[in-house]
């Protein structure tokens, strides 16, 4: 379950609680080498960092690259310490590649995990020089671009080192196109910091040509949640029993021997609050007094209850409320139903688990 469902900005009180269970905690067990690499952002005091969660190196920005503050220089931190503040945009994407295949390099005998986290494209973009002013999409295209000749550089890395074939890649994203600096999540309506489909679906690229079958496209909805168990299943690790996973292993729709997700229901939260609620082909969108939009967006988004068949409307454009009053019944269960378990704005669910606290957060500041 969620522990804070909540941005977190430079010198807060909350973090990732040290008792949670991360994925390179799972697999430090197996004796993998871990890595995060780039954007962390739960928690930027040192009981939330990534080397207290499991990761045995760290590089990057400890929270969102648009968090640059007059108290605290937006910092790049190597483990535990601020070795440059500020760090400019410009050489995130190759700062984090460099690193990335520094540690593929020097861990190539041993089974690694990189969780590599790019900046980009978040706001504010930038790109280096090779690539600055080359694309047709202006400095999001430039960026993109970069991304992908990132990828390139460890693709290319992973051959040259015989790694190629037993290294599963997952490229994936966090949210939904931002469209005010020239993103597209066209057909989808909306956009990142919505519940339409625009904010929450985004593509999944998987490649581990010794594991699962390539050439397979499926529809099928999974969410980061089940990155877990999946990765737990394929390397042995066991998953916690103590606490609930929200996860499922997706490693039959990897392997082309299921059609249908193991996630039946799937629940649409945008700062604290639940606005809508997928089951199946149907997406439901509760009636609420006030709708809240991510943080940088107007709240122009309609309250209204509203129904939509997202098989023959992705777009979500026509509402089918009162043409199926048993399926909007079936919804307002499921309302009832996580609202008690994970909880909905103004009051907690009895399965929320704490977030970590720490009374005298400080700035994280070079020699700090």
């Amino acid at each position: 379950m969620s522990t804070g469902r909540q941005v977190l900005f430079p010198v807060s009180h909350k973090g990732l609680n040290p008792s949670e269970i991360t994925i390179a905690e799972l697999l430090k067990e197996q004796g993998y080498a871990t890595a995060c690499i780039g954007k962390w952002h739960l928690g930027d005091q040192l009981p939330f960092l990534p080397t207290r969660q499991g990761f045995d190196y760290y590089y990057g920005i400890p929270y969102s690259n648009d968090m640059d503050r007059d108290y605290c220089p937006l910092p790049i931190m190597e483990n535990e310490e601020v070795i440059l503040a500020p760090v400019s945009h410009d050489s995130l994407t190759f700062r984090y590649t460099k690193k990335t295949l520094e540690f593929i390099r020097k861990n190539k005998e041993q089974p690694f995990f990189i969780y590599l986290a790019h900046n980009m494209t978040h706001n504010p973009l930038d790109a280096s020089p090779g690539f600055k002013g080359k694309s047709r999409n202006g400095i999001y295209g430039d960026a993109t671009e970069e991304l992908d000749w990132s990828m390139g550089e460890i693709f290319a890395t992973l051959r040259e080192e015989g790694l190629d074939e037993n290294t599963w890649v997952i490229f994936t994203s966090d949210n939904g196109a931002d469209e005010r600096f020239g993103g597209s999540n066209f057909p989808l309506r909306g956009q990142k910091g919505t519940t339409y489909e625009g904010g929450f679906r985004v593509p999944c690229l998987m490649r581990w040509p010794a594991g699962i079958p390539g050439g397979q496209v499926t529809e099928a909805v999974v969410t980061a949640m089940d990155l877990l168990p999946t990765i737990a299943y394929y390397c042995g690790a066991e998953i916690p029993q103590d606490r609930i996973i929200d996860g499922h292993s997706v490693a039959g729709l990897l392997e082309g021997k299921q059609l249908q997700s193991p996630t039946e229901v799937f629940y649409y939260y945008q700062k604290q609050q639940l606005q809508a609620i997928r089951w199946g082909d149907w997406k439901y969108h509760l009636q609420l007094d006030e709708r809240i939009i991510g943080p940088h967006f107007p709240d122009t988004e309609s309250g209204e209850e509203r129904l939509y068949n997202l098989q023959e409307d992705i777009s979500e454009t026509v509402n089918l409320l009162e043409q199926y009053p048993d399926i909007v019944a079936h919804f307002q269960r499921l309302v009832r139903e996580v609202r008690e378990d994970m909880g909905d704005w103004e009051f907690e669910g009895k399965n929320i688990r704490p977030a970590g606290i720490i009374d005298e957060p400080f700035p994280r500041l070079l020699n700090n």
